[in-house]
């Protein structure tokens, strides 16, 4: 990878939480740091907070549109891109089941389906930038995800959707990995740290300083230039549910993925 003040890097989700954190220390080490989010506002103030050399992209992940005005408009501001952390996320205990704007469940499309479709309409430009990598932030909050039924049109619990939403980033990481080899871009995904203190968590039992060290790890240790298609938790490599080493289970996620996401 080159220098972390050469680099470029897209953060989704990153006006709270670990986002913000996660941009504020990349920022303070040089890196041009496109901040994704999707109030002004709040966007704004991550700007004044951050410093450095961020710029700010507003756009509802919920929207299938918006992610792909948010695709366009990165890939015209920055002709080259380093590294993406597709981090943004939504997620509690209960609640009823909610659809985006598009008809999907909201949970699914926010946190995976969006991702997947940003990450498919930059591969160009982080291939064109390699070496370059990519990283899911993803959960040990896993569960199978109905192949049957991805929109958990039955048996729905908000914690399912999470579940499934967050083990369907994983299976999309190491199909993803499969397919990059050879380009010089990786990608990995992680469970940045246990109930960190974020807008999903109410009783954190780790700091957001743990798991911004550990995705940072993620963006820039050279010890992993090579390493790709791995699910981390915290720090050290870890084992997924079994449904992410599925190749059949993946290769219907990914025609699911793209059915879904086609203009």
């Amino acid at each position: 990878m080159r220098p972390i003040e050469q680099q470029t890097i897209l953060i989704t989700g990153a006006t709270d939480g670990l986002g913000r954190a996660l941009a504020a220390e990349l920022a303070s080490e040089g890196a041009t740091v496109l901040v994704h989010g999707r109030d002004d506002r709040r966007g704004e103030a991550t700007l004044r907070e951050i410093g450095g050399k961020a710029s700010w992209y507003r756009a509802d992940l919920s929207s299938l549109a918006e992610t792909r005005a948010l695709a366009e408009a990165v890939r015209a501001d920055h002709p080259r891109l380093d590294v993406l952390v597709n981090n943004a996320g939504i997620g509690s205990a209960e609640g009823p089941r909610e659809e985006s704007a598009d008809g999907h469940e909201l949970t699914f499309q926010v946190n995976y389906l969006s991702g997947y479709l940003l990450t498919r309409l930059l591969l160009p430009t982080l291939i064109a930038s390699a070496p370059a990598r990519i990283v899911n932030v993803s959960s040990l909050g896993q569960q199978a995800v109905d192949l049957d039924d991805v929109m958990i049109t039955r048996g729905y619990t908000a914690m399912r959707a999470y579940y499934q939403s967050k083990l369907a980033q994983i299976l999309f990481t190491i199909d993803l990995a499969a397919e990059l080899a050879g380009t010089g871009v990786t990608a990995n995904a992680l469970h940045p740290a246990t109930y960190m203190p974020t807008k999903i968590v109410v009783t954190p039992l780790s700091t957001l300083e743990e798991g911004v060290r550990a995705t940072h790890r993620l963006i820039t240790d050279p010890a992993l230039d090579e390493v790709s298609g791995r699910f981390f938790d915290g720090l050290q490599e870890a084992r997924a549910n079994a449904q992410a080493y599925d190749s059949n289970a993946r290769a219907r996620l990914k025609a699911i993925s793209d059915e879904l996401t086609s203009p």
